[in-house]
């Protein structure tokens, strides 16, 4: 070998050296930095003719396989999804209360519900009592206002899940143009020969981003660019940006869902809201259209049923003194068929509940809801009419006087209801479900109205006698059994059909959503400790080792020692042989 090419081949190592030690203090520097990979500089040997003269660095590259960064990404997104249903359930399992290690106590609807059959109990031994009364009345209230509360706290979740949505979608976008613009100085840069290595872990970490949004696809093409696709082959990233978009609904009730009236997320014209399955995404779209709805549909039954049951029984009763005037609560038209069975009674008591006056009605004998007005409204001490909002008004002429219905065995409508509970004339509960049910506003003003006794369905009562007896605790026993006894449910969310009480469907609601929670918590664990290992796996491969880079820049400092001396070895030599060329 000529001295030219030994002189060649030292002076290619001191560069190629030098390299790789910027290399390794670039990897020292960054050791800590989210998204730094380890980098190597790649050699390429050189030569002159059939001499070898050294070697170059070609390039400089990530230690990251790109098998291994897929297993991250994916991983990401089954966390990112795992994380926000578990964040959300755990909240919703706050809001539904607690049941105390003896059954019966605690903040859940089922311990309302018991505590209301507690207090009726307790007032059907002692219906004249005012004090129990207002017990009664109060965990009437109590369990409706636990209802509304929690069915707030369903829909706030909801809303935050929209609000959450719009977020990530705001950061998916915002991480494609970081994408975009990173591919423009990489394919730039590599087709200058340039190192880029530190903008594709600028990029991979941009990718992150959006995997823990929501799942994507992707691949890196020749020239250098990532492309980027959703699940189902829709692209986000080609030659441009193709941005998510979203409309936040803002606060949302139980009357709004996805697609009817609450936004999906599409990329132009395509609606990809049901192919997103995974990410935080994905997750925050299961909580709002399908887990807290479910929940919510829970609610809204037991709810009306408990309207149901306790409604039918206190349309069965009234009050003593019996009121004035009674408002329905249901909106009729008179034109409305009447479809009746069975006698009702309706009669005027005096404060004591003495009989001024009644009369039985065959609710088989009218065609319409006027009919039967106006056969009411011909009672002596009767008036009776439709208000401007199709509600049935009836009332007593003397206002000393009071009103009284007794359902005897007569039915109305479809669902074969006494004329009382039909038209809402002596409603316990108001609402169209767990989201506005309420104590009624009549009762609530003036607990006298509550309905513990019934009038006498006698066959032989007479003016003068008494229609509604002080004692009689008749109602108040039928509405705490109306609670305990069997109620048939419909499915509803995740819970199937069945007939049990209502106490403990309410209970079944707390358990499925607990379940939900136990569920979420598990899913959660396992998705970290996928991302952990597959995490771990990659930092392992390609996270900077600093007692290895110390090491490897201790051998190359020797080596760059090394072919420093040879260069001055070949400088003494070359100087040497001019010096015996001049001599001769």
């Amino acid at each position: 070998m000529s001295m030219r090419i030994a002189y060649s081949a030292a002076n290619s190592a001191l560069m190629t050296i030098q390299s790789q030690m910027s290399v390794s203090s670039n990897n020292i520097a960054n050791a800590d930095t989210d998204g730094y990979t380890r980098k190597v500089a790649n050699l390429t040997a050189t030569n002159s003719g059939s001499y070898g003269t050294g070697v170059t660095v070609s390039s400089v590259t990530s230690t990251a396989s790109s098998s291994m960064v897929k297993s991250v990404v994916k991983a990401s997104s089954t966390l990112g999804s795992a994380e926000a249903v578990a964040s959300y359930m755990s909240s919703l399992g706050d809001a539904m209360g607690t049941i105390d290690s003896d059954g019966t106590t605690g903040s859940s609807l089922s311990s309302m519900i018991d505590d209301l059959e507690s207090s009726l109990r307790s007032l059907a031994d002692t219906p004249e009592s005012d004090t129990l009364v207002a017990q009664v009345l109060g965990a009437v209230d109590d369990a409706a206002s636990q209802l509304r509360t929690t069915s707030a706290s369903v829909q706030q979740l909801r809303s935050q899940a929209d609000s959450d949505i719009d977020a990530a979608v705001d950061t998916v976008n915002s991480a494609l143009h970081t994408i975009d613009s990173l591919n423009e100085q990489i394919v730039s840069g590599q087709a200058r020969g340039l190192d880029t290595s530190n903008l594709e872990d600028q990029r991979y970490t941009a990718l992150q981003s959006i995997s823990e949004n929501m799942e994507v696809s992707y691949f890196t093409d020749s020239n250098g660019a990532m492309k980027v696709y959703t699940d189902n082959g829709i692209p986000l990233v080609d030659s441009q940006v193709h941005e998510l978009s979203f409309n936040s609904a803002g606060t949302l009730n139980s009357g709004v869902s996805y697609p009817t009236n609450l936004s999906g997320i599409t990329v132009g014209s395509i609606d990809i809201t049901s192919n997103i399955n995974s990410g935080a995404i994905g997750g925050l779209l299961q909580l709002r259209d399908e887990d807290l709805p479910a929940v919510q549909d829970e609610l809204d039954q037991l709810a009306t049923s408990l309207m149901t049951a306790l409604n039918s029984v206190s349309n069965t009763g009234t009050s003593l003194p019996a009121p004035n005037s009674l408002t329905g609560t249901a909106t009729v038209a008179g034109t409305d068929a009447v479809d009746g069975s069975g006698t009702v009674r309706v009669a005027v008591l005096n404060s004591d509940g003495e009989v001024d006056e009644y009369q039985d009605f065959d609710l088989s004998s009218y065609s319409t809801v006027d009919d039967l007005i106006a056969d009411i409204d011909g009672m002596g001490g009767i008036s009776a009419s439709l208000d401007s909002d199709g509600h049935l008004v009836i009332s007593a002429d003397d206002t000393d006087m009071g009103v009284s219905i007794g359902a005897m065995d007569g039915t109305m409508g479809t669902d074969s209801e006494n004329m009382s509970m039909f038209f809402g004339l002596n409603d316990l509960l108001t609402g169209t479900g767990a989201s506005d049910i309420s104590l009624s506003s009549r009762i609530a003003k003036d607990s006298s109205a509550f309905a513990v006794g019934a009038l006498s369905d006698s066959s032989t009562l007479t003016v003068g006698e008494i229609g509604v007896a002080a004692g009689d605790g008749s109602v108040a026993t039928a509405l705490a059994d109306a609670l305990s006894g069997d109620t048939t449910f419909t499915a509803a969310g995740n819970m199937s059909a069945m007939t049990t009480s209502l106490s403990s469907y309410a209970s079944g609601i707390l358990s499925d959503v607990s379940t939900s929670v136990d569920s979420s918590e598990s899913k959660l664990a396992s998705a970290e400790t996928r991302y952990t290992t597959q995490s771990e796996a990659l930092s392992s491969q390609s996270g900077v080792n600093l007692d290895e880079e110390n090491a490897l820049i201790s051998q190359l400092e020797n080596a760059y020692a090394t072919a420093a001396s040879l260069i001055e070895a070949l400088n003494s030599m070359f100087d040497d042989l001019l010096t015996a060329v001049k001599s001769t």
